[in-house]
């Protein structure tokens, strides 16, 4: 086992490495911005290296300045966790080049998944059913095959993710349009301007399978997670095991992870996407070639450590030994906790965790990137935590899921929390019938003619303070214009978080 290996991250996923890595006796080695000095992953690990100003492309996207860290410090292995480089084969090849290891997938295993044309065309070759579509950098020709496929179609980057460079077409007269701007974004954001089109599956689900390999061709998986619940393409709530996945489906899926898996001879730790029809065939998306945000699922339902995992096969070159089959029990569910306004389109939020306390309790976990008293900075993901509730059924594991948000205390900030307090306890939801674009079409209507909606017992009570402070009241509105809130009149006593 390495001796010491640097961290190439940073907030909350930086922190749980770095928590595992310190349970294997292994040295931990934080990386920082400048705006991040004194954050709680540099805190966490043994010692810490600021590698350059707050932007990003100067420091946890300057792959010269994360070796040089590496190299100094003395670590013998980079783990990229997710984001940033995790999924980058020129980073992974630097790192290898420099005589340290790369804690995931080779450099050309980075790159063969990372572009989704190149995905598809190993999985179809591994015999895993792909979504029918087409690629091609010709517009008149992916136009025809837009009508051969038969609308909607979705229009997507080759190399991108997270729902980047992606555009849903209703019919061929918004075709050429979308074709142009996701051309112009994938080349923004990926450097290539590569995109494809897939067919549109109406009321699809995402369901992923957690797969490893040892590199030389043995692979095996670690069960499904259902990923349905998402926002712009963007998980929100994942579980597992999967609501619409039974048994028999359950092995058809597992086996073709496995298979694609084996195909290439993956190293490490790896995530088989699919869409799941209504129908119940199910379709290859992508294969994220990292750890992923909601990895801590599987390991409430399996009781292994994932990032353990990760760094026996980078060190020993095997998979782990487990006694028996690796089995799994009840149900785990897990909550993204994001620094956004719900209320107002989900806009990032950054400043001052004035306070923050976060549930405790058996069947429970939180990982997080803050403290009290921690800041958020501007220039980053706004991910502030993962709430996890485990519970021997889902609708036990939901319920406590439920309760730890209602726990969750964020002051100084604007988060999510109300947002995912209601969604945990929506009907669907509860029942779990929810597709991918559920939140969209039935939920966020509902919920922000709520969130905007005033609470009365907080204006109630801001309007009793200030008649206690003698603060002035406002003068009247003039006609038409929108009256101040009576929380802004009480100045520094105003309630950290409230408008």
């Amino acid at each position: 086992m390495f001796q010491k290996v640097l961290i190439a991250n940073r907030g909350e996923i930086a922190c749980r490495i770095a928590r595992t890595l310190r349970s294997m006796g292994v040295r931990s080695v934080a990386v920082c911005s400048e705006a991040d000095r004194g954050a709680l992953h540099a805190r966490v690990a043994d010692e810490a290296r600021v590698i350059g100003p707050a932007e990003p492309r100067a420091s946890y996207l300057n792959i010269e300045a994360l070796i040089r860290a590496a190299k100094t410090s003395g670590a013998e292995a980079i783990h990229p966790g997710y984001g940033f480089l995790a999924e980058n084969a020129a980073f992974a090849a630097a790192v290898e080049a420099a005589g340290l290891v790369f804690i995931g997938p080779t450099p050309d295993q980075v790159r063969a998944m990372g572009d989704k044309r190149a995905a598809r065309a190993i999985a179809v070759e591994a015999g895993v059913p792909v979504v029918p579509g087409a690629e091609g950098r010709d517009a008149a020709a992916l136009v025809t095959d837009a009508e051969r496929l038969g609308f909607p179609v979705i229009v997507k980057a080759a190399l991108g993710g997270g729902g980047k460079g992606m555009r849903i077409v209703e019919d061929r007269g918004a075709l050429a349009e979308a074709l142009e701007s996701a051309t112009r974004l994938a080349q923004s954001a990926f450097g290539d301007g590569a995109i494809y089109l897939e067919k549109r599956l109406e009321r699809a689900r995402h369901v992923e399978v957690q797969v490893a390999g040892d590199g030389h061709g043995r692979a095996v998986h670690l069960f499904e997670r259902e990923c349905s619940l998402q926002r712009r393409h963007q998980k929100v709530v994942e579980e597992s095991p999967s609501a619409a996945v039974d048994e028999p489906l359950r092995e058809r899926l597992t086996a073709a992870a496995v298979a694609l898996a084996g195909s290439v001879r993956y190293r490490g730790l790896g995530t088989v996407e699919f869409l799941l029809a209504p129908d119940g065939g199910f379709y290859f998306l992508e294969m994220n070639t990292r750890l992923q945000v909601e990895h801590p699922v599987t390991e409430g339902v399996t009781g292994l450590d994932l990032v353990g995992w990760q760094l026996e096969i980078a060190a020993a070159g095997r998979l782990p030994s487990v006694p028996g089959r690796i089995t799994r029990r009840g149900h785990a569910i897990e909550a993204r906790v994001y620094a956004e306004d719900a209320a107002r389109n989900f806009l990032p939020q950054a400043g001052r965790a004035v306070r923050v306390r976060w549930p405790e309790g058996p069947e429970m976990r939180v990982d997080t990137g803050i403290a009290s008293g921690d800041d958020v900075p501007v220039h980053y993901d706004p991910i502030l935590a993962k709430v996890i509730a485990v519970g021997p059924t889902r609708a036990e594991a939901l319920e406590r899921l439920a309760r730890a948000l209602d726990e969750s205390v964020v002051h100084g900030l604007v988060t999510n929390l109300p947002f995912l307090r209601a969604l945990v306890r929506a009907p669907a939801v509860q029942r779990g019938e929810v597709d991918t674009e559920w939140i969209e079409r039935e939920f966020l209507a509902g919920f922000a003619a709520v969130a905007t909606a005033p609470a009365p017992e907080l204006a109630l009570a801001a309007v009793a303070i200030g008649e206690l402070l003698g603060v002035p009241k406002p003068p009247a509105p003039r006609a038409g214009a929108r009256r101040p809130s009576v929380f802004a009149t009480l100045g520094r006593w105003r309630h950290p978080g409230l408008a």
